[in-house]
């Protein structure tokens, strides 16, 4: 397994806010514009049975399921990229009251993860780079 992505910024919510509006997947849309829509079944809340599909506006679905979930701290979900398989995690810390960092970590494993991986990682980071500070936003903002 190799580290294709790390990103860490610190928004000025409760951690339980910043669990609360990052667990309803089905709504990233609404600060990740290169995303389209996302399929989560069952509904709702994360749980350890959550799997579904993020489609891009570019077209391209991308399957996941949980694979790791720990209330309040973090949820990882996998998924297949080509000939490797995609872990993603969802870290959240508290740094006070009325702060959280949140981390987005992307590793990689299987065949050409080393290759493939870093192409997909470059084309996500640049996809992150603009839907994060959207994210803050929208955190920082809403009620």
């Amino acid at each position: 397994m190799i580290r294709l992505l790390e990103r860490r910024f610190t928004v000025k919510v409760p951690l339980e806010k910043a669990w609360a509006h990052l667990e309803r997947v089905e709504q990233w849309p609404s600060w990740a514009r290169h995303i389209r829509r996302v399929d989560l079944q069952p509904p709702g809340s994360l749980g350890l049975d959550s799997q579904g599909t993020i489609r891009l506006t570019n077209g391209i679905r991308s399957t996941f399921r949980m694979d790791e979930l720990n209330a309040g701290s973090n949820w990882k979900w996998v998924g297949p990229f080509l000939w490797i398989t995609v872990h993603y995690d969802h870290q959240f810390k508290r740094v006070g009251p009325e702060e959280t960092e949140i981390g987005f970590l992307l590793d990689g494993e299987g065949f050409a993860a080393g290759v493939f991986g870093r192409v997909f990682a470059a084309i996500y980071s640049r996809n992150l780079d603009r839907a994060i500070p959207n994210l803050i936003r929208e955190l920082e903002t809403t009620g």
